[in-house]
């Protein structure tokens, strides 16, 4: 992302946040029972989120949602990696969902329903590929011909798209193990893969706990967006709840800014995370780290990975990312 872009990017979470403090003070820090755009015709709101939701995570654990929508059953489902999350959604098990930038290209390819809701600041930092501590690789071009681990249409995908391109190498000089993350892990700590794409809060731990190393970031390579996504019919019946929803993920994110040990506590308790990996990848975060509508810069940025899994030929189709990004009329 360029300097100028990160310049608008943030400029706009930090209005938001400065809009959303005075009704934060209002409410004291979340613990009455503050309601905003209480949309009473929805009668059940069925989440889908992973590790890696920060804001989801403190969003149900503030009991958000039940607050936003008092006549609606809230029920959360966590999800290994964003492909499931979105297979979920479209089969209709789920009307909302959080994914990295990868998941929802594949997912449109494939002529499955959703709509991009909003979206959070890039984050190139919270993903890598990693080697393991006794590794002999130090460059990119050194993956010719290694075995790497990663899941299949995650954001992990395109990162390592990306570093191949970069080495100089073709996509079909790596070998790509299709793993989910836990099963990731567990052959990078065997060693049957060279190299591990990964993203956080699975980075950190194997920084932390494995003493793995970085052999590249996503800096320079991957924005590393995450993405909120609706089912259409969801979003066709309840309008406006779509705007409660968003404006509760940037409540989640003030009270994250503003209690950041309590928050990496928090998701230590919830997930079993070492506090410690939790602090780490959510130091990585940038600051606001709150939910918008998609800018004309991030749907450039997400059409940009699909029109490069189109040229490798990794999705089928080529797609036109604004057809399915949700604006309110």
């Amino acid at each position: 992302m360029t300097q100028h872009a990160q310049y608008h990017s943030t400029s706009w979470f930090k209005k938001i946040g400065h809009g959303l403090t005075a009704m934060m003070l209002g409410c004291a820090m979340l613990s009455s029972s503050c309601v905003w755009a209480v949309d009473p015709s929805v009668k059940e709101l069925r989440i889908g989120f992973q590790k890696s939701s920060i804001n989801f995570a403190i969003a149900k654990q503030q009991n958000l949602y039940a607050k936003e929508f008092p006549n609606a059953k809230i029920s959360w489902n966590e999800f290994p990696a964003g492909p499931q999350i979105l297979e979920a959604l479209a089969v209709g098990s789920i009307d909302v969902g959080v994914t990295g930038d990868t998941p929802p290209v594949y997912a449109q390819a494939a002529k499955k329903p959703l709509y991009y809701i909003a979206y959070e600041a890039a984050k190139p930092l919270a993903s890598a590929i990693l080697v393991p501590q006794n590794s002999k690789l130090t460059q990119l071009s050194q993956l010719k011909g290694k075995r790497i681990a990663l899941q299949k249409g995650s954001s992990a995908h395109y990162l390592l798209v990306q570093a191949v391109r970069k080495a100089g190498l073709q996509w079909s000089d790596v070998q790509p193990i299709w793993l989910s993350p836990a099963d990731a892990r567990a052959a990078f700590q065997k060693g049957a893969v060279d190299a591990w794409a990964i993203w956080d809060p699975f980075f950190a731990s194997a920084q932390l706990e494995d003493h793995a190393k970085i052999l590249v970031s996503g800096q320079g390579l991957s924005p590393n967006y995450t993405f909120y996504l609706a089912s259409p019919e969801f979003v066709q019946q309840h309008p406006q709840a779509v705007k409660g929803i968003i404006q509760q993920l940037n409540v989640a994110d003030q009270w994250v800014q503003a209690n950041r040990i309590a928050t990496a506590q928090a998701i230590a308790k919830s997930t079993g995370l070492k506090p410690q990996v939790s602090q780490t990848f959510i130091d990585r975060r940038p600051r606001p780290s709150g939910a918008a509508p998609l800018s004309a810069k991030v749907i450039a940025d997400q059409q940009q990975l699909a029109n490069r899994f189109t040229e490798l030929k990794i999705i089928p189709n080529s797609i036109d990312i604004k057809q399915a990004v949700w604006t309110t009329k």
